[in-house]
């Protein structure tokens, strides 16, 4: 299989069953206690700039993209992003990142903020934000918060509590 193989489509309600599968799947019943999941609950995600990626018809990968203040930064949660084991390792992640990232960009986001491996996510743009500038609603890893600045200051404004904002 090649990336171009693939159709990347944005996110409608039909998908919503399967995304739940996929993500249940790919997480666990682990992944409600999270504290990004905590955000999440807040409100609902941008179906805009959250995309799913198709395989002969079938979603096999999903991203989704939440409004969020970041301190003073307007800009986005990135996640869950998760793929298929079947589909895994052959770049279908990192495509549907890149699409959400550019999404977010051209709708006028200061930045996309995310948990998560530094090693995996880096690579694609990511940075550290700085250590314990942002409280989450729960216990979160300050080493894995990153963020993709999209506009110049973005780190300076990145200081504070992670919450939904309405869009």
């Amino acid at each position: 299989m090649k990336k171009h193989d693939f159709l990347y489509l944005t996110e409608d309600a039909t998908h919503d069953n399967v995304i739940e599968f996929i993500n249940d799947e790919a997480f666990g019943p682990g992944r409600y206690t999270k504290s990004s999941q905590r955000i999440r609950e807040q409100g609902p995600h941008d179906r805009s700039l959250s995309y799913v990626a198709i395989d002969n018809g079938e979603v096999i990968a999903s991203v989704r993209m939440t409004p969020v203040f970041a301190g003073q930064l307007k800009g986005h949660l990135l996640g869950p992003l998760a793929v298929r084991p079947s589909h895994k390792n052959i770049g279908i992640g990192r495509e549907l990142v890149r699409i959400a990232v550019d999404a977010a960009r051209r709708k006028g986001s200061q930045g996309v903020i995310l948990v998560g491996d530094p090693p995996y996510y880096m690579p694609l743009g990511f940075e550290k934000v700085a250590y314990n500038a942002l409280q989450f609603p729960g216990p979160t890893d300050p080493g894995r918060i990153l963020v993709v600045p999209l506009m110049e200051g973005a780190h300076d404004l990145i200081r504070g509590e992670m919450h939904w904002r309405a869009d």
